[in-house]
This record gives C-alpha cells, sequence and structure tokens, in this order.
C-alpha cells in the first residue's frame, strides 16, 4: 500500500483537500441514510411486527398475538421506539453506500492493483453484516427464552417495546458487526500489517480472546446467542488466514515472474 495518497491531479492531497473530500463523503452516507430512513418509515409497522415476531416464538406457538404485545408506560415512549426502528433501519439500508464511500475516501491511498478490490470489498462486507444480523435474529427467540425463564416462574414476561426493540437492533448491530471480522484481518494481511503464519502461531490465544470479547459485546448475555457468534468468528478467523496464505502466494508468483 502507498503511503501517500494523491489528488486527481496527480499530485500529494493537501490537509485541506482531505478534509474536503471527508465532507463529501460523510454528506452521501447522511443523505443515503436519510433516504433509507423514509424507506423505513414507510413500512414502519410492518417492519415493527417482523421485529415482534422472536417475542412472540419466545412464548411458544399457542400464544396468541394479542398476549406479546408491548406495554408502554411512558407518554414519549412509542415516539422514541420509532425513531430507534426508522433510525437503525435506514442505517441498515444505506449501508453498501456507506461503505462504498469509505472505500472511496482510503482509495487514493492504495495502489491500481489494490483498487480492484472494491466492488469484492463492498459485496462481501454488505453480505457477512446482512448473514451476522440474520443470524442474530434467528436466535432471538431462544435468547428471549432463556431471559424471560432465568428470572423464575413468578415474573410475567411483559416488554416494553423500547428496551425490547433496543436488545434487539444492538444483537443484529453486534452480530453484523462481529461478521466483519475476516475482513478486517484480510485487510491487514494485504496490507502486510500482519502474517497469515503470525495468525496461525496466535490461533489459541486468538480464541480465547475472542470468547472473552463476545462474552462482553452480545447485549443479552445468553449462552445462545454467544455460541451463535462465537463459533462463526474462530471459523471465520482460520478463513481469514486461508485467504491470506493465498493472497501471499499470488505475491509471490507475480514477483517472481
Amino acid at each position: 500500500m502507498s503511503v501517500n495518497t494523491k489528488s486527481s491531479s496527480g499530485g500529494q492531497m493537501t490537509l485541506i483537500e482531505h478534509l474536503a473530500e471527508l465532507r463529501t463523503r460523510l454528506i452521501r452516507c447522511v443523505l443515503a441514510i436519510a433516504f433509507g430512513m423514509i424507506v423505513i418509515t414507510a413500512f414502519y409497522n410492518p417492519i415493527l411486527d417482523w421485529l415482534r415476531a422472536p417475542y412472540c416464538d419466545s412464548l411458544g406457538e399457542s400464544v396468541d398475538s394479542k398476549d406479546c404485545t408491548f406495554q408502554q408506560i411512558e407518554p414519549t415512549e412509542g415516539l422514541s421506539v420509532r425513531f430507534k426502528v426508522t433510525g437503525y433501519g435506514g442505517i441498515a439500508i444505506a449501508m453498501p453506500i456507506v461503505l462504498w464511500q469509505i472505500w472511496r475516501f482510503v482509495s487514493p491511498g492504495l495502489y491500481d492493483k489494490e483498487k480492484r478490490y472494491a466492488l469484492p470489498f463492498v459485496g462481501t462486507a454488505t453480505t457477512l453484516f446482512l448473514l451476522g444480523a440474520g443470524i442474530a435474529y434467528w436466535t432471538l427467540p431462544k435468547a428471549l427464552q432463556f431471559l424471560g425463564n432465568i428470572g423464575g416462574s413468578n415474573i410475567d414476561t411483559n416488554y416494553r417495546p423500547g428496551a425490547y426493540i433496543t436488545l434487539v437492533t444492538y444483537m443484529m448491530l453486534a452480530f453484523g458487526a462481529g461478521f466483519e471480522f475476516p475482513i478486517l484481518l484480510v485487510f491487514l494481511q494485504m496490507a502486510g500489517i500482519v502474517e497469515p503464519d503470525t495468525l496461525a502461531g496466535v490461533r489459541r490465544y486468538a480464541i480465547v480472546g475472542i470468547t472473552v470479547i463476545v462474552a462482553v459485546a452480545t447485549p443479552s448475555g445468553d449462552p445462545f446467542s454467544m455460541l451463535a457468534l462465537s463459533i462463526p468468528m474462530v471459523l471465520f478467523y482460520e478463513l481469514s488466514i486461508w485467504v491470506g496464505r493465498w493472497f501471499a502466494r499470488r505475491q509471490g508468483l507475480r514477483e517472481a515472474t
């Protein structure tokens, strides 16, 4: 990777040009998120029902949909729930554009052969984020069952909408961010910051570290969610080592020719 970035004219970019470029990228990200929020607002009620479904599933198949309604205690809680759903949903919809803007911001500091990974980077990062969020959604019924039963049989389940939506969105964001882990490792190896053999040598410590980080970062704290996140991250760690060695072999062949 090159150290200095270049402007469109071929010279090195000044600090002012860097800041102007950053401002442009941020504005585009904000506009993309705003458009995503408008889309979510148009489908707010179906999306809220979709988010509520794990709650209903956690109560059992015989439970009527009216038994898994939320209890609003504060007058403004409904408004805050709408803001949370539209805000997080807007970010999710805008994620490909946000990732593309991030890549465009850092691409001037890359060699031409590295810039060709733009579309694979955006596509892979988006796919992994959605996969992680989907797994989080899939584990939610078991997680809610665990959280609802661990307190004892004398506690009735009647969630507040704000706390529930916060848990669901944080779970999906945590899993989505965790599934970006292999991209970070592959990028570090491509940049020459970390060697594949180094990652392989600290594999045991990495597995322990992943387990600890997942235990701390998982919002629900239940064992089902922690296993559902830690196991893929360990597999991604091994996969990133394999990808890093593959890139290293290709780089060696190019230099030999």
